[in-house]
C-alpha cells in the first residue's frame, strides 16, 4: 500500500519566557536631575548646594551620564543574542530603579504579554541586600504571582567574564608599565561602597568583591593587587572601606608605587561613578600625589559581554532545552 501518511498537526505555539533586565537608570534631561536625586534620597529633596554639586558633576562629564544609552545597547544586544540562540523563546524588557520605565512597569508589561515565567537579571555582577536584591524584590512583588519569577544569581565568577576583565586589566597595566616590573604598578579593584552595617547583617557583598578580584588577578597573573571602595554616600554612618582615594595616596607614599591601575569591577558601564568619581575625582588625587593612573575599559556592549549576559539568562531558565 502506498501513499503519504497523514501529517501531524503543527505544535501549538509556546508562550515565550520574559526576561526582565534591570539597572539603576539616570536622568535623560538636565531638568530631570532634581527629581532623580529626590527619588534616590527616598523622597527627601536635596538642598540647593547638594543639587548644584550633582549638576556640576554631570557637567564635568559632558552634561549628562551616558548610562541610558549604554544600558539600552546592552539590553538590545541581549535581546538580539537570545533571539539568535532561541528564536521566539524570550521576550525582553528593561526596567530601571529610579527612572522610567521603572522595574514595576517593565514587569507589568511582561505579565500582560502573557509570558510563562520571568527571568530577572540585574546588570551588576555581585549580589547585595542593598543593591541587586532590591531590584529583584521589586520585580517579584510587581509580578505578584502572575507567573514564576526566577532571579539570575550573582554572576561575577563566570569564567568568560573573569577572562574578559583580566584582558582589560592586562591592557591597562601594559599601558603604564611598558615592560617595567609590574610590582611597581598595583591594580586596585573597586566597587560601589555600601553602609558598613551590611557586613554586620551577614551580607556577603564584601566577600564577593574580594573573591571576584582574586579570580581576575589570578587570571591576569597579577603580583600586586587589592580591593578598595568608591562613591560612598554622604551620611553620618560608616561605609565600607578603604576609600580608593586614600588607597591611591598611600600607594604614592609608603606604598612605593610608580603608577596604579584601577579596575571598577563592580560596574558594567560608563556612568557617573566611573566617568566622574574615577576619571575626574580620583585622577585629580593621583595627579596631586604624582602617580600615573590608568583605568580599565568599561564592558558596555562589548559583544563578548553580551554573550555572557545571554549565557547567565539561559542558564537560569528552567524551561530551556
Amino acid at each position: 500500500m502506498t501513499g503519504a501518511s497523514p501529517s501531524s498537526p503543527p505544535p501549538a505555539a509556546v508562550p515565550p519566557a520574559g526576561v526582565l533586565i534591570m539597572a539603576h537608570g539616570t536622568p535623560s534631561r538636565r531638568e530631570d536631575i532634581a527629581p532623580f536625586y529626590t527619588r534616590i534620597r527616598r523622597g527627601r529633596p536635596p538642598s540647593p548646594e547638594q543639587l548644584a554639586e550633582l549638576e556640576d558633576r554631570y557637567a564635568a562629564i559632558g552634561g549628562l551620564s551616558p548610562l541610558t544609552e549604554r544600558t539600552r545597547a546592552q539590553v538590545d544586544g541581549v535581546r538580539a543574542e537570545l533571539e539568535r540562540r532561541a528564536p521566539g523563546r524570550y521576550t525582553v524588557a528593561y526596567g530601571a530603579k529610579h527612572v522610567a520605565p521603572l522595574v514595576e512597569e517593565a514587569a507589568a508589561a511582561l505579565t500582560e504579554a502573557g509570558v510563562t515565567r520571568v527571568i530577572g537579571l540585574v546588570l551588576a555582577p555581585h549580589g547585595a541586600s542593598m543593591g541587586s536584591q532590591e531590584y529583584l524584590d521589586r520585580a517579584e512583588a510587581a509580578i505578584d504571582g502572575a507567573c514564576p519569577f526566577i532571579a539570575v544569581p550573582h554572576w561575577y565568577a563566570e569564567a568568560d567574564l573573569v577572562a574578559l576583565l583580566a584582558e582589560r586589566v592586562t591592557d591597562a597595566l601594559d599601558s603604564l608599565a611598558a615592560g617595567d616590573d609590574q610590582r611597581g604598578y598595583p591594580v586596585i579593584f573597586t566597587a560601589h561602597s555600601l553602609p558598613a552595617r551590611v557586613r554586620d547583617a551577614g551580607d556577603t557583598y564584601p566577600e564577593q568583591l574580594e573573591e571576584s578580584a582574586r579570580l581576575v588577578a589570578e587570571s591576569a597573573g597579577l603580583v600586586r593587587w587589592e580591593v578598595a571602595w568608591q562613591s560612598a554616600g554622604r551620611t553620618p554612618e560608616p561605609w565600607l572601606g578603604p576609600d580608593i582615594r586614600d588607597v591611591v595616596r598611600r600607594l604614592a607614599g609608603s606604598g612605593g608605587a610608580k603608577g596604579v591601575v584601577v579596575c571598577p569591577i563592580g560596574f558594567v558601564t560608563d556612568h557617573l561613578e566611573v566617568l566622574y568619581d574615577l576619571d575626574v575625582e580620583l585622577a585629580a588625587v593621583a595627579a596631586e600625589v604624582g602617580l600615573p593612573l590608568a583605568r580599565t575599559a568599561s564592558l558596555n556592549d562589548d559583544p563578548r559581554f553580551i554573550d555572557i549576559l545571554a549565557d547567565v539568562v539561559m542558564a537560569a531558565d528552567p524551561g530551556r532545552d
